[in-house]
């Protein structure tokens, strides 16, 4: 709510980086609306990788974890939830899928957010669906298990009030045209996490907001990428953002740019993802060129399974040989053995190396 008061935003002064972002993501929000014309079919498969991507980075960034599998056939609607953390992403699918179904349908509001909480936790034994009734902490733990005060978000008293009050003026500033969408989504966000309304489940509902938010602004790239896969990709980058920018943010004094760089490149992160998996899709390039463009996406080490789920018809034999071929070109490099084994791209220095060109 703080970066949304008139006095706040009125002395912005926007830097050449967001200017040019805005640019480059409205370039592809165009290419993305010629691609629902052409491709609806290859759009249907990305969705249904994205959902489960979605539901399983979203979950795995705040601790709630499940194997692969059992995350798979909870989303698919082909499993009962056995134990806490299955029941959580099973609501989490829920609210995506209301998300996905219903976007054009669902007005922003103080009951709507209050509803995806209480979806989330549906299948659980937890009190949801209201604002925090005690204050909040976010912290840092250490290794030690010392804990670092790291923002103190606003108290239980307030947050009804701030939340109203953020909900009204996202609204109002969208209906008069004052600013871009691209620039009041992250805005909306921030304060979201700022004021932190819930005790549990804060930044999970701020990611499907998210979602919400871009889907209602024409940006849907997200239905076919998961942002949320992307996000736990970059998470030490993600809260480092969200740490630097929340700085005085009690006094107004902040600096928003941070967080709005971040999300701007998470956004034409996607974006860049989403073109690399069309073109796949549609039969463009050897398998050689599709397993390389998997590879470019992932910004940590990753196995054959993930290429898999990128890639799904390059077979396991073919994914081997072709990671064979780059690891003896100096691309790759293996980081454990076996069943399991785990690769990367190797880096020169603080540099990751760059592709060479190879005759497979």
């Amino acid at each position: 709510m703080k970066s949304f008061e008139k006095k706040y935003l009125n002395k912005l002064r926007f830097p050449h980086e967001v200017l040019s972002n805005l640019r480059a993501i409205g370039e592809y929000k165009g290419k993305e609306a010629l691609y629902n014309k052409q491709s609806p079919d290859v759009l249907e498969k990305l969705l249904e990788s994205a959902i489960v991507q979605s539901t399983e980075s979203s979950n795995r960034i705040e601790g709630v974890k499940a194997p692969h599998k059992r995350i798979e056939m909870i989303v698919k609607a082909n499993a009962i939830p056995r134990n806490r953390p299955e029941q959580e992403i099973a609501g989490y699918r829920d609210v995506l899928n209301l998300i996905h179904q219903s976007h054009e349908d669902i007005p922003l509001s103080e009951n709507v957010v209050l509803q995806f909480h209480s979806m989330l936790y549906r299948y659980t034994t937890a009190k949801s669906g209201f604002w925090k009734k005690i204050d909040n902490e976010i912290v840092d733990v250490m290794p030690g298990g010392k804990k670092i005060l790291r923002f103190k978000p606003v108290s239980a008293k307030d947050t009804p009030s701030y939340m109203k009050r953020l909900i009204s003026l996202y609204k109002t500033y969208l209906i008069k045209e004052s600013f871009d969408p691209l620039i009041l989504i992250p805005i909306f966000v921030f304060d979201f996490s700022c004021i932190h309304p819930f005790i549990d489940g804060n930044g999970r509902i701020s990611r499907l907001l998210t979602l919400l938010l871009l889907y209602q602004a024409g940006y849907k790239v997200g239905k076919y990428i998961s942002l949320e896969r992307i996000t736990e990709d970059s998470k030490s980058s993600y809260y480092d953002a969200l740490a630097i920018s929340s700085k005085k943010w009690h006094e107004g004094g902040h600096d928003i740019f941070p967080w709005m760089d971040y999300f701007h490149g998470t956004l034409i992160a996607s974006y860049k993802e989403f073109e690399t998996r069309i073109g796949r899709f549609k039969g463009k390039g050897s398998k050689t060129e599709q397993v390389k463009s998997a590879i470019d996406t992932f910004l940590k080490p990753f196995s054959i399974n993930d290429i898999e789920k990128i890639c799904p018809d390059v077979s396991r034999d073919m994914i081997r040989k072709i990671l064979r071929e780059l690891r003896n070109a100096g691309v790759i490099h293996s980081t454990s053995m076996g069943r399991g084994a785990v690769w990367a791209k190797k880096k020169v220095g603080n540099r990751t190396v760059k592709w060479v060109i190879l005759i497979l």
